[in-house]
């Protein structure tokens, strides 16, 4: 992969871009938020991930998804999910409500863009775990997103996670594992990969991610400000002189 390098963190926390020219989002109170996808097969671990890094970071916030799906043992309405029926989620789809939306392992799930302003508004970075379709369409809708590949250490830990899924059925199980393939052929799409071999070094791997593109933008920020000094100076000195 030529945008990825696994396992090279280190060139993360150092606040290395991965591809392209760093991307300047709208500053709120001194702060530069910007959405973080996390996207993963099923079982790799993108979802607990996510949950570690809002409870150690004031500077993250989470966008509740919506999905037609049936509420698992101890989801609640409102934290985990909006449970939505189908039909007030295709009406939601027709009035423009989401910036993404598919249908996964024959639920629909969709980010609600009301969600994603409303964390942005409040100063912090937007988390979401969505699939690899959710997350092409978040890109198209906000161009400052940060794309993070979370791959689990190998096909055995993978297989062995979704066994112990003890509340889906086997034909739930093997959807899954369809879905897991077209997803690990989409890791191209992805700016960063972090491979979810201990919990605990994969979230200080993503938080690394999300403090150097901070780093990152601030950087460029200022740099357009001095260089449009320069600029300004140097315009000033040529009429000067052409006068």
């Amino acid at each position: 992969m030529s945008a990825q390098r696994e396992g090279e963190e280190a060139d993360v926390a150092a606040g290395g871009r991965r591809v392209g020219q760093p991307r300047v989002s709208a500053k709120t109170e001194g702060h530069n938020p910007f959405p973080v996808v996390l996207s993963s097969p099923s079982g790799a671990g993108k979802t607990t991930i996510a949950k570690a890094l809002l409870k150690e970071r004031q500077d993250v916030g989470y966008s509740i998804s919506c999905t037609t799906r049936p509420p698992r043992p101890g989801e609640v309405e409102g934290k985990d999910y909006y449970f939505l029926d189908r039909a007030e989620f295709v009406r939601r789809i027709e009035e423009g409500a989401f910036a993404e939306s598919a249908e996964v392992h024959g639920s629909l799930y969709g980010t609600l863009k009301a969600e994603i302003e409303r964390v942005l508004g409040a100063g912090r970075h937007v988390l979401m775990d969505i699939d690899i379709q959710g997350a092409a369409l978040i890109r198209q809708a906000f161009p400052a997103v940060v794309t993070i590949f979370i791959l689990p250490p190998s096909g055995e830990v993978m297989l062995d996670r979704l066994r112990k899924r003890k509340t889906e059925s086997k034909e739930a199980i093997v959807r899954r594992l369809e879905s897991a393939l077209r997803e690990l052929q989409a890791i191209e799409q992805y700016e960063y990969v972090v491979v979810n071999d201990v919990l605990e070094e994969s979230v200080r791997r993503v938080a690394a991610i999300i403090d150097a593109e901070v780093v990152s933008r601030e950087r460029v920020a200022g740099l357009r400000e001095q260089v449009a000094a320069l600029i300004q100076r140097l315009e000033d000195e040529i009429n000067t002189h052409s006068s």
